[in-house]
């Protein structure tokens, strides 16, 4: 993951000794301070792309910090403002949060306070924005080749290799872990060729049984065996001038194995109950999930077709691998569900978030849709969004993690209405406010997010 830039924090004060010292403290915290003497300036520089946080002082000359902040709402109501204001101002600044002004500091303050405030509102923005950027991410994205989509490097010579590869008459070997988007791929290299046009065969070799799979790949005749009632063109037949996509063929039984040897060298195939050959224009990709030249392989998979269907070699790389195309992916893979359920796509939750972040995604593009599938029915779990960040945790850590967790998904589900938030939870207010305090947690984050 690339290194994710220092917070601006955008502070305005009339008074050049505060601003000094709030930009040392700010420096400190790991912030990006941007210091303005004034409002209008500030409104001269800030757009709806700014990336971080504004602290205003409520009295200043023209322009005020209230004011300030109402106009700013009109460039983007999700930006958070905190206000500083004396101790003549407090109920001001209250009144001012029911406006929507994210926090208010009354002075004196210590600078842990300040860099509190503006640790959580920053959290708040950078979810504010993702969420932007994976609803436009979903409308620019595609869908028939999803698992392809990514500006990963990887992603990008995949994509290339598969263009430069498609119109190329040779057999490809397509390798990569369960759920990586094998059938994606060979579906693209189809699509993406002169064949596209004939039929795409797809036969998964480790679904069907032995004495049905030698049918289904060759076909018969009528009465080539018991039952074998009418006439079948195998899928081999079926495909030429296509493509015949052969998955996890590491699972074909071997004297198969020598049949399709024959089939790659000859380009001719001879079904069941006949000595006829029958010529076929035929372009195999064929995928596994293990390395078929490995020593290991040898036992259950000839070398020589290893070899023969080995002229293209194309790796998938685990979405572990790739990690800054989750989000985007996960955009599209959402934008996709809530179309299917007839359902708006939700706004991106904490908890879904840092799930994005931090998963490993052993099942990779297919566990992604079936995650984002969750997340569009409003069913994501919470218990296992937060697993990774749990790990070598002890008992009494886990347990607040959970309660933490479970206080969240609560603000969350009554965005949050502390009194609803109360009731679901089941605890009185005081203790409510003390397991905030205790975790860290602002409501005020869970209030209207979008």
């Amino acid at each position: 993951m690339s290194e994710v830039p220092s917070l601006p924090v955008a502070f305005v004060d009339d008074e050049a000794e505060l601003r000094a010292a709030n930009e040392q403290s700010l420096l400190l915290a790991g912030y990006r301070p941007l210091l303005f003497d004034r409002a209008e300036a500030l409104l001269a520089t800030i757009g709806p792309e700014f990336e971080g946080v504004v602290v205003t002082d409520l009295r200043m000359p023209c322009l005020s910090g209230l004011d300030l902040f109402r106009r700013l709402k009109e460039v983007d109501p999700d930006l958070p403002v905190i206000l500083v204001t004396g101790h003549g101002d407090v109920a001001t600044a209250v009144d001012a949060l029911h406006e929507g002004v994210y926090d208010f500091i009354a002075k004196p303050y210590p600078a842990a306070r300040l860099m509190d405030a503006v640790r959580r509102a920053g959290e708040k923005r950078r979810l504010v924005l993702e969420n932007r950027r994976l609803r436009e991410l979903a409308r620019q994205g595609g869908e028939a080749d999803a698992p392809l989509i990514g500006e990963s490097p990887a992603m990008q010579r995949l994509r290339r290799t598969l263009r430069q590869i498609a119109d190329a008459d040779v057999d490809v070997l397509v390798e990569g872990e369960t759920g990586s988007g094998k059938e994606v791929v060979a579906s693209a290299l189809h699509g993406w060729s002169r064949r596209a046009t004939r039929p795409f065969v797809a036969l998964n070799c480790g679904a069907l049984p032995e004495t049905v799979i030698e049918s289904e790949l060759f076909g018969h005749e009528s009465g080539a065996f018991t039952g074998a009632a009418k006439r079948r063109v195998g899928r081999i037949e079926h495909s030429s001038g296509g493509t015949l996509f052969l998955d996890e063929i590491e699972s074909m039984p071997p004297a198969l194995q020598v049949k399709l040897l024959r089939v790659l060298e000859t380009r001719e195939v001879d079904p069941l109950g006949t000595n006829e050959r029958r010529p076929v224009d035929l372009r195999v990709v064929a995928a596994a999930k293990v390395d078929l030249g490995s020593v290991e392989a040898r036992a259950y998979f000839r070398e020589d077709l290893f070899y023969r269907l080995n002229v293209v070699t194309v790796q998938i790389p685990p979405l572990r691998e790739r990690r800054d195309d989750v989000p985007l992916l996960f955009a599209t893979f959402l934008d996709r569900a809530a179309k299917r359920f007839r359902r708006e796509p939700p706004p991106l939750s904490p908890s879904v978030a840092r799930h994005l972040r931090e998963h490993d995604w052993p099942g990779n593009v297919r566990e992604l849709v079936h995650f984002a599938e969750r997340v569009a029915l409003g069913i994501g779990d919470l218990a296992e969004a937060s697993e990774p960040a749990r790990a070598g945790l002890t008992l009494p850590e886990r347990v607040d993690a959970f309660e933490a967790d479970t206080i969240r998904a609560a603000l969350e589900e009554a965005n949050g209405d502390v009194k609803r938030t109360i009731e679901a939870l089941g605890i009185p207010r005081k203790t409510f406010y003390d397991k905030l305090q205790r975790h860290g947690i602002s409501r005020r984050d869970f209030a209207g997010e979008g």
